[in-house]
């Protein structure tokens, strides 16, 4: 329950801080994708090396994303959620002036923790503020800040990238950081708290950021030896004793009873994880595409790259709309179908593929992105008490980060097979081609296979 009345309570400052808060990952993720090459050509990195530039902010987002969000339903969203806008501003800033490739990992490794305070809070201070009926049109709007940071993320990181080099991107999100921290801290004068009688949860905390970091790592290194093949299953040993600690404990950090008696949430989550997981290696796929076969230089790939989320941004809202109007399994269902429809379609690119069947296939995969997040959220959301919105929002990044950070890992294998430590060039475009038509491939069967828990999700609106 809120610490004070919802008369005092600013949902339009809510609205427009935690938008902007969402807006800053997307778009410094998506820069980065345009950034990779030149990066590379900086530091005279390998495939695998920049991958961590990438592997290393989800890593530390995923890890560190359920004790945040039980945090903050214990002891106050907003207090979470300001001081990861205030690390994630300060880590943009070490970034842009980082020397090495190292640091670099380092300062994005640490913008990933302060990036679980904002995952972890953002969207449950919007499910606090507005009522069910109009959820699913905020949640909307939010996932349209996300969008519009995936859209203007390859437009802008390759336009700064070519005219003033890939720091200029940490620079521009350290600015969008500054005044969203401005906002928020002198706009946002309420609180919001789920439940201050329950404690917090350390051992599971520590299980949990333990576990899922050994997982996500272990996952993302497979090919380098059988030391990460098990450090991969110490991670799935380490999830299984936090499941079975979780059970026991009064005050759990994830309250499993979400998962095993409550259907929605359940399914919901497990459809944004395997969609997540099919689709998020994409953009770094088509960025080297475009790049590197297609000779185009950042800029113009971010421009095209530009279209795919631009539908996005324009859909999302009317998804979370419809949401509130219709069953979110159905929408968000159609997006999947979709999705893996132009996901298969990839994977027959070339090097003579023309632009324009490029940019008819993004305008797909926008389509389907667009129809599945926001209903998705909406159902996740909706399916909970007041108590729980911040574990709820937490469990969804979780998916959604673990998701991202399984696809990245997906590619990682992949291309170390056939790379095996030579550097992405124009005159390996033969290995990115034969590579990215099996991670598309093996991305259009999965996407394909969430359909079915994203159906079986069952009702929301007639709970």
């Amino acid at each position: 329950m809120s610490t004070l009345s919802q008369d005092v309570v600013q949902p339009r400052f809510a609205l427009i801080a935690a938008t902007l808060a969402s807006f800053l990952t997307p778009f410094t993720s998506s820069s980065l994708n345009l950034a990779i090459p030149s990066i590379g050509a900086e530091f005279k990195a390998d495939a695998m090396s920049l991958n961590w530039v990438v592997s290393a902010f989800l890593l530390t987002s995923a890890a560190f994303l359920l004790p945040f969000g039980r945090l903050a339903d214990l002891y106050g969203r907003k207090k979470i959620f300001l001081a990861g806008i205030s690390g994630y501003t300060l880590f943009s800033l070490l970034s842009a002036l980082a020397p090495n490739l190292l640091l670099l990992i380092t300062f994005r490794a640490l913008q990933g923790i302060s990036s679980a305070m904002i995952f972890g809070t953002a969207v449950a201070i919007l499910t606090s503020v507005f009522p069910p009926q109009e959820r699913g049109r905020v949640l909307g709007i939010n996932a349209a800040a996300v969008y519009t940071g995936l859209t203007l993320g390859p437009f802008l990181g390759g336009l700064l990238t070519h005219q003033f080099g890939w720091r200029s991107i940490f620079l521009a999100t350290f600015l969008v950081g500054a005044i969203t921290l401005t906002l928020a801290g002198t706009k946002l004068k309420s609180e919001w708290v789920g439940n201050r009688e329950e404690k917090f949860d350390i051992t599971g905390s520590f299980l949990s950021v333990f576990s899922l970091g050994a997982l996500i790592y272990g996952s993302s290194t497979l090919s380098s030896g059988v030391a990460h093949v098990v450090l991969l299953f110490i991670g799935i040993a380490g999830i299984s004793i936090f499941v079975w600690y979780e059970r026991t404990t009064p005050y759990p950090l994830l309250n499993l009873r979400l998962f095993t008696s409550n259907r929605p949430f359940a399914f919901s989550n497990l459809a944004a994880l395997i969609n997540y997981s099919a689709t998020f290696g994409s953009g770094f796929l088509l960025s080297l595409y475009l790049q590197l076969v297609k000779g185009l230089d950042p800029q113009v790939a971010g421009s095209v790259l530009l279209i795919q989320s631009l539908i996005q941004v324009i859909l999302s809202p009317i998804a979370g709309y419809l949401s509130d109007k219709m069953e979110p399994r159905l929408v968000a269902s159609t997006g999947m179908a979709l999705t893996s429809l132009g996901l298969f379609i990839l994977a027959f690119l070339g090097p003579y593929s023309s632009l324009i069947a490029i940019i008819t296939n993004l305008i797909l995969l926008g389509t389907g992105f667009g129809l599945f997040s926001s209903p998705n959220t909406n159902a996740v959301m909706s399916s909970v008490p007041k108590a729980y919105y911040g574990i709820a929002s937490s469990t969804l990044g979780t998916m959604r980060l673990v998701g991202q950070a399984f696809s990245m890992a997906v590619v990682a294998l992949i291309f170390s097979f056939y790379f095996k430590g030579i550097p992405i060039t124009p005159e390996t475009s033969s290995l990115l081609l034969t590579s990215n038509h099996i991670s598309f491939l093996a991305f259009a069967v999965l996407s394909a296979a969430g359909i079915l828990p994203s159906l079986a999700r069952g009702e929301i609106h007639g709970n």
